[in-house]
């Protein structure tokens, strides 16, 4: 079965999330957005894991599906076009921090269980060894190494993934709280690692870079912390749809059920270069060498982003593909393209009114991106929103890349072009 699935997102319990993140909204955003699979996110904490034993109920092996009772009140929200049966499958994101090898780590990593009683004996364990009622995310002086053994224990089919592994301030591989080898961070139990987390920041092309991830499929996930941004990462599969259909996929060299991802362009990910915020400072590997890693405003310190780091330790040139490769595309929100168009933000009323225009004549947003052509959506949405798409497709694409934690700034239209759609319209 042909399917897209998000498996890593957070909940209203995790902090600098949107209040509105609860099932019934990730059921309304997954059909708008196409998604037929999406991650729970936060399952280890006790009143996200209440309303999940509350409101979902067992579909297919391994995944959930909400409720009638509450589905109902949902449904007539969603467009006919955009309509579809959404499961949820059981994960959590968990942030370690721990000293080894010298070096205080900052990981994030997330784990995966077939079933609410391997949850719910997982709970168990790791609410003796740090506090899980603060954050959706807990924070725990758990060593990855020892966090993945725990995984491995509780059930055959429970697996860990790295999360967004170039990260900075949290992740495997980052530049401020990460290791250089993978089997720095997990030891002996390395071998158990076989999916990888590339994050916004970065791209497939930019892992395929490093030799030591070759035994590791790379996924592509939203880690969204409002649910509009569902989706804005994805992964596609063609299996069975269950738990152990999507765990073979991953796990298994010679599953053919795993197609590849759906991807930001990776300079509008938050690290993509390296700079400093505070000074409104963005420099490439280069300038960063040159300034010898101090910001030229302040002299402090700048934080190297994803693409230094991944040169730094990249063995291979540009251009070479991992053992495990799959196809990607790089894709930009619908809401993004509307709002560059338009010259307005993202949330004003007329890039709103257009969005769902278009859910509701075209169909979800993953597929007005990916498939449908574009007289169909030059009839919607105009001739500028058609030739956005267009551009985005082919990747003709200008962006300001992000850094030290800014959003990457895309370009899509010119002014000039932005004034002959806005004069067509009032022509019209």
């Amino acid at each position: 079965m042909h399917f897209t699935a998000d498996l890593h997102i957070h909940s209203k319990y995790s902090r600098a999330t949107s209040k509105d993140l609860n099932l019934e909204s990730l059921y309304r955003w997954a059909q708008l957005k196409g998604l037929r699979v999406v991650s729970t996110g936060d399952f280890l904490h006790p009143a996200w894991f209440k309303e999940i034993t509350t409101k979902l109920e067992p579909a297919e092996e391994g995944l959930f599906k909400l409720k009638s009772i509450y589905a109902k009140k949902i449904d007539s929200e969603i467009p006919q076009s955009c309509r579809g049966e959404v499961r949820f499958i059981l994960s959590v994101e968990i942030s370690s921090i721990y000293k080894r090898l010298e070096k205080v780590r900052k990981v994030h990593n997330v784990v995966f269980v077939p079933s609410l009683e391997v949850a719910q004996g997982l709970q168990k364990t790791i609410e003796k060894i740090g506090n899980i009622h603060s954050d959706g995310r807990p924070i725990l002086g758990l060593d990855s190494h020892d966090l993945l053994e725990i995984t491995l224990q509780s059930h055959p089919q429970s697996f860990l993934v790295p999360a967004h592994i170039w990260t900075p301030w949290f992740s495997m591989l980052g530049s401020k709280g990460g290791f250089d080898k993978m089997e720095d961070c997990f030891g002996e139990l390395t071998k158990h690692i076989f999916a990888l987390e590339t994050g916004l920041s970065s791209d497939p092309p930019m892992n395929w870079r490093l030799s030591q991830l070759d035994s590791c499929v790379l996924i592509s996930n939203s880690d969204a912390h409002s649910a509009p941004k569902l989706g804005r990462e994805a992964n596609i599969f063609d299996t069975e749809f269950s738990y152990s259909g999507i765990y073979s996929a991953l796990k298994d060299k010679n599953n053919k059920g795993f197609l590849g991802t759906l991807e930001f362009f990776p300079e509008e990910g938050k690290y993509h270069y390296d700079g400093h915020r505070d000074c409104d400072v963005r420099l490439t590997p280069k300038e960063t060498i040159k300034n010898k890693g101090l910001c030229p405003k302040c002299g402090k310190p700048v934080t190297v982003g994803v693409m230094a780091r991944v040169e730094e330790l990249a063995d291979r040139p540009e251009g070479q593909k991992g053992a495990r490769a799959r196809p990607y595309k790089s894709l930009i929100q619908l809401e993004t393209i509307i709002s560059e168009g338009k010259g307005m933000g993202p949330t004003s009323k007329p890039v709103q009114e257009l969005f769902y225009r278009m859910l509701s004549k075209l169909g979800n947003e993953l597929s007005i991106l990916n498939d449908i052509p574009s007289e169909a959506i030059k009839k919607t949405g105009g001739d500028l929103l058609a030739e956005g798409i267009r551009r985005m497709r082919v990747g003709e694409v200008t962006i300001a890349p992000g850094y030290d934690g800014e959003y990457g700034v895309i370009s899509l239209f010119s002014d000039k072009e932005r004034k002959a759609e806005k004069d067509q319209l009032t022509l019209f």
